[in-house]
């Protein structure tokens, strides 16, 4: 024996054919209640009148969307990516894709592909970046600035020759 589920949509859609079979409502209020047309109603009664609540059940469910790329497609564009852009974002591997191999795909579905695949994380399974915090001082002015760096005008002053200079900055 199949156990087969129903979705709450379905279940609600038997209990107002029910309804509709009892005469307790009319097809237009049936066909208000489901979302449907008046004819969609009379279709749906049809099959729940031949197989009961089983008929009401999709029958696409379980298969593969029909607007799916094919195997193929996918394999060949993950090789691609893995061999020639494995450290691209989504975007810029989609525009590659397309541009250089004449795969046109969908940004999101380049990116639910590498997801699976392990070649790209979602934003909130990254690892945060761990900063090394500044305690609070304790007086005013405690904390200060020094810049080491070198600049063009000191090479001027010292005739080219390496030199440095030192500023501290109070707050």
């Amino acid at each position: 024996m199949t156990v087969l589920s129903m979705s709450r949509a379905e279940i609600d859609r038997v209990h107002v054919l029910k309804d509709l079979l009892a005469e307790r409502i009319r097809p237009s209020e049936a066909a208000q209640l489901m979302g449907v047309t008046r004819r969609q109603v009379f279709r749906l009664l049809k099959a729940y009148r031949a197989g009961r609540p089983v008929a009401l059940i999709s029958k696409k469910r379980g298969e593969p969307s029909n607007r799916a790329y094919p195997a193929v497609v996918r394999t060949e564009a993950m090789a691609l990516i893995k061999a020639n852009y494995g450290d691209f974002g989504p975007t810029l591997a989609a525009e590659k894709l397309s541009e250089r191999h004449g795969l046109h795909l969908g940004v999101e579905t380049v990116r639910r592909w590498m997801l699976a695949d392990g070649l790209w994380q979602d934003r909130r399974q990254r690892l945060k970046r761990v900063y090394q915090p500044r305690h609070r001082r304790d007086c005013v002015g405690e904390l200060i600035q020094i810049d080491g760096s070198e600049h063009w005008w000191s090479r001027i002053a010292a005739h080219n020759a390496p030199c440095s200079s030192s500023s501290m900055m109070r707050p």
